[in-house]
């Protein structure tokens, strides 16, 4: 975990309801919580090196493609 930290400033009836939302749970404060939504949210936000094609899948599509005169 990285060990400099910042402000990030929100609303306060926000951060009250994240208090309310905590508690019992494992997040010991708001910021533990709020670190680990916005890591979620950018790790979705990237994207999935699965969606990627290798070169012989790639072909294999370019090659379907032109079967079906889509391209040339």
């Amino acid at each position: 975990m990285d060990k400099e930290f910042t402000t990030v400033t929100i609303p306060t009836s926000l951060h009250k309801k994240i208090e309310e939302f905590i508690k019992g749970t494992e997040y010991r404060s708001v910021a533990s919580y709020a670190a680990k939504v916005l890591r979620e949210s950018l790790t979705k936000a990237e994207p999935a090196a699965a969606e990627v094609f290798t070169k012989d899948e790639e072909e294999k599509v370019k090659e379907r493609l032109k079967a079906l005169g889509y391209i040339d």
